[in-house]
């Protein structure tokens, strides 16, 4: 699976109405850009289409799907060299929890 097939299917693979609040995120992986607003539903907007997200992610490919299709989250280190660079760590765990790309 790969960064554009993620964002195609996040919307049947939400687990509806897990975000206890509305909240958007901005991913920018590698050539790829989404906006992703949740809240009841998942909708998965191209490109940037907010001015503020709620969470930001900056990384490569290849962590972005580590962290979605593995759960393997990128530490300190990677943070501190720039290959992943966000405004809240602790909502990026939240991914795994509120979709489920096991399938």
């Amino acid at each position: 699976m790969d960064v554009k097939k993620i964002f195609e299917i996040m919307p049947s693979r939400y687990n509806g109405g897990a975000a206890s609040k509305p909240t958007v995120y901005y991913f920018s992986v590698g050539d790829n850009k989404y906006t992703v607003k949740l809240g009841e539903t998942c909708e998965v907007e191209n490109g940037k289409t907010v001015d503020n997200a709620n969470v930001i992610l900056k990384t490569t490919d290849k962590i972005f799907l580590n962290m979605v299709l593995h759960g393997k989250l990128p530490g300190p280190i990677d943070i501190a060299r720039g290959k992943i660079k966000t405004n809240d760590p602790g909502a990026l765990q939240k991914l795994r929890e509120w979709f489920d790309f096991s399938q």
